[in-house]
């Protein structure tokens, strides 16, 4: 079975999600808006308000012990929908979304997260299923900027100041061979091609990387996304290398392994924190819970961003994270 989980627009209000006041990577802001969209989906569907003095499961889930109300936690399948053999958690209701004003007044960008342990060969289905559920979502044709992120691709700036060090091929994505990188490019720019996405950019590239990556390109990067962890400094090296190539350097705090197999679990499942819809590992105690049994696989992680060009506000923002749930 396939899981879609979803945040729906974090700029709607609601809980406050926490940030790190720091350049750290981090998931923190995925995983909160995770869960409090379902917690607002559960509340939404709850018909029986609970009193309560004690920590009852909904009540730690709502994030305070303490809480003279709570509600009892419905049946996940009270608000979730599934379609054939997809679910989405929560149930998504499009005539709610969408954008406020005319396309033409929005910079689109979408950065799709490739996830460790996950074939490459995937990564073709992945990018027109994440490209499609944004362009549902915002009720658009087209992206400004698709920034894609490899799994086991670091930016290191300390390597930046060493000057001519050798290419470095150890990382996960690396040791695949340049190949992988190159076919994954192939299917952006067959969308690029089409229209769907008018500029394609990379994240965690060096000049190394980078520079052995461009004479691969049909459609070369118009933007190189870092995360550079000393007082957002950006090394020289890469500065000089992007301006000579052309190509806009921006910066972010993302994880690259953005969801890990354990957390997803924990939002889905059974435990305090957790929306009830895996059962638990256990035999004895997943009769007893309700929920769906089986191995989770998380597959990819998807990021939009819609920003009001003449006032450069976000307007809309939210995720789509895609799992598979295996017997």
């Amino acid at each position: 079975m396939k899981l879609i989980l979803s945040t729906s627009n974090v700029m709607n209000g609601g809980s406050p999600i926490i940030r790190r006041p720091t350049v750290e990577k981090s998931n923190t802001e995925l995983v909160a808006s995770l869960r409090t969209n379902f917690l607002a989906a559960e509340q939404s569907s709850s018909q029986t308000p609970l009193t309560t003095g004690s920590s009852t499961p909904s009540s730690i889930y709502n994030g305070d012990p303490t809480a003279k109300t709570a509600f009892q936690r419905p049946p996940f399948r009270s608000w979730t929908q599934q379609q054939d053999d997809t679910l989405y958690i929560p149930a998504i209701d499009r005539s709610l979304h969408g954008l406020a004003e005319e396309r033409s007044q929005y910079d689109v960008t979408v950065k799709l997260f490739y996830l460790p342990k996950i074939p490459p060969s995937r990564r073709c289905a992945h990018t027109k299923e994440a490209i499609e559920l944004v362009l549902k979502e915002l009720r658009i044709q087209s992206i400004d900027l698709l920034i894609v992120s490899f799994p086991g691709v670091s930016f290191d700036a300390d390597d930046e100041d060493e000057g001519d060090e050798e290419y470095d091929a150890g990382s996960s994505e690396d040791s695949q061979g340049a190949d992988t990188t190159v076919a994954t490019w192939r299917t952006l720019e067959a969308l690029h091609a089409e229209g769907t996405i008018a500029q394609l950019g990379l994240s965690e590239f060096g000049s190394q990387r980078l520079a052995h990556f461009l004479p691969y390109a049909k459609v070369r990067p118009s933007v190189d996304q870092i995360n550079v962890r000393d007082c957002c400094v950006v090394p020289k090296p890469l500065i000089l290398f992007a301006k000579q190539e052309g190509i806009e350097l921006l910066t972010h705090n993302d994880c690259t392994n953005i969801l890990p197999t354990g957390t997803l679990r924990d939002l889905l499942g059974s435990g305090e924190k957790g929306a009830g819809v895996l059962a638990e590992s256990r035999e004895a105690d997943a009769k007893n819970s309700g929920g769906l049994e089986g191995e989770v696989e998380p597959q990819f992680v998807v990021k939009y961003t819609a920003v009001v060009k003449d006032r450069g506000v976000i307007e809309n923002k939210g995720y789509f994270a895609v799992a598979e749930l295996r017997n």
